[in-house]
């Protein structure tokens, strides 16, 4: 049995996710995979496929429809090429169907916290044991307008 059938699906316990830093560095070097293989393909299957993960050696794309996918398909070769240009060990390429999320930009919308929320956020920080997240509780307790903090 391989390890990753080993693995159970589905949710895992937070602290089994490991550090809020190393998920976002591994969110952050996927996006950057998916960026420089993608940039690759021709400009049609460049907006209609994005890379999802890297898994045993298989890169995994989702691609809008079963035509796209089909397509990328076709381009195995080069994808898989581009992958051992960037030092990735990729053998195979796996494609699933799916909508991909519609990226739109939302205007910056300026909220507040009330005076009640800094301060559960400020006594969350001081229960917690973990340094990470103390400073997280006490950065978003920060966001209070200082009067109402006050209060």
């Amino acid at each position: 049995m391989s390890p990753a059938a080993s693995r159970p699906r589905g949710p895992h316990a937070l602290a089994a996710c490991g550090s809020f830093a190393t998920l976002a560095n591994r969110a952050a070097a996927l996006d950057a995979l998916d960026r420089a293989l993608r940039q690759t393909l021709p400009l049609p299957l460049r907006d209609q496929v994005r890379f999802a993960n890297l898994r045993g050696g298989r890169l995994l794309f989702l691609a809008s429809t079963p035509a796209w996918a089909t397509r990328l398909r076709l381009l195995q070769a080069q994808v898989l090429a581009t992958a051992r240009a960037l030092d990735i060990r990729a053998e195979s390429l796996g494609v699933k169907v799916s909508p991909l999320p519609r990226i739109e930009m939302e205007p910056e919308r300026t909220r507040t916290l009330s005076p009640a929320a800094a301060a559960h956020l400020r006594a969350a920080a001081a229960a917690a044991t973990d340094p990470e997240w103390q400073e997280l509780f006490g950065r978003l307790a920060s966001l209070a307008k200082p009067d109402e903090a006050s209060r």
